[in-house]
């Protein structure tokens, strides 16, 4: 019995039978996206809606790929997403560990100032940003869409939040041997980093393979435009295949579903031990 009078095996099931169902709740979109996107042309249009195809096919994924490019549009996403996140982990890492280990003239001015400037949306920054890179003729190209994910805010923050809890003692002890700071960065701090580069790195992937707006904005080419570019032009142009559309989402949402399963261990402990330790 708990302090309720509920035996405690009630109390157990109910808890476990909300969390299945808020599970339920949360996969069911899913499960439908990945069973409407093997079904036959125009049969999630009957109603009511079979739950799944008589038939399944691919036939869906195959004209994807063969008709509609996507094969294109998937190495896009890939390379700036991986070109994002190398960059803006070493970047940010980099920036995180100078405001949180080492002392220079206004470090903590620079660090607040930063702090303020995340309330300022995105958007406000997308012009300015745009007449920049086209005077340095970076637009219509994969460096233009990897400039605005290089570094972030969140992440030095994030960063610099775990940095302060690596001792004095263990950078003062190189410095005293002779060692630079770059030496003592890659072989001593980024092995201490190692759960919260981990959760930066699925921060920054995340953000750079879902982003719409500046790769629709700076990426008028067709060839060089990222996964969710073209599922919104697919849906345009095939608003009433609803297959073709749903065939879409799941090759645009298997690659990030997975990586998270993956890592989502180091994910949490990342999250975990910089929340206690920072």
């Amino acid at each position: 019995m708990n302090d309720s009078g509920m035996p405690a095996w009630l109390a157990k099931a109910i808890v476990n039978g909300l969390l299945i169902g808020l599970a339920a709740l949360s996969l069911a979109p899913l499960l439908w996206m990945f069973a409407v996107s093997l079904m036959q042309p125009g049969e999630a249009s009957a109603f009511p809606p079979p739950l799944w195809s008589s038939s399944p096919t691919l036939h869906n994924y195959h004209e994807l790929f063969s008709r509609m490019g996507m094969g294109r549009y998937l190495f896009n996403s890939f390379l700036i997403s991986i070109l994002v996140t190398v960059i803006a982990v070493l970047l940010n890492t980099l920036a995180g560990y100078a405001f949180a280990k080492l002392d220079f003239p206004g470090r903590e001015r620079v660090f607040r100032l930063l702090l303020a400037a995340l309330v300022i949306p995105a958007q406000v920054s997308m012009m300015p940003l745009f007449l920049m890179l086209k005077q340095m003729g970076l637009i219509n190209s994969y460096a233009g869409a990897v400039v605005p994910g290089m570094a972030g805010i969140f992440g030095i923050f994030l960063v610099r939040q775990y940095a302060r809890s690596i001792p004095d003692e263990l950078l003062e002890a190189p410095r005293i041997d002779g060692a630079g700071e770059l030496r003592i960065f890659f072989q001593i701090v980024l092995p201490a980093l190692r759960p919260i580069l981990v959760t930066l790195a699925i921060f920054s992937f995340l953000g750079a393979w879902n982003d719409f707006m500046w790769p629709l904005i700076v990426l008028s080419d067709e060839n060089l435009q990222t996964l969710p570019v073209a599922l919104a032009s697919l849906s345009r142009e095939h608003v009433q295949d609803n297959e073709m559309m749903m065939a879409g989402s799941v090759v645009t949402v298997v690659p990030v579903l997975l990586l998270f399963l993956v890592l989502q261990r180091h994910y949490l402990q990342g999250l975990l031990v910089g929340s206690v330790k920072g």
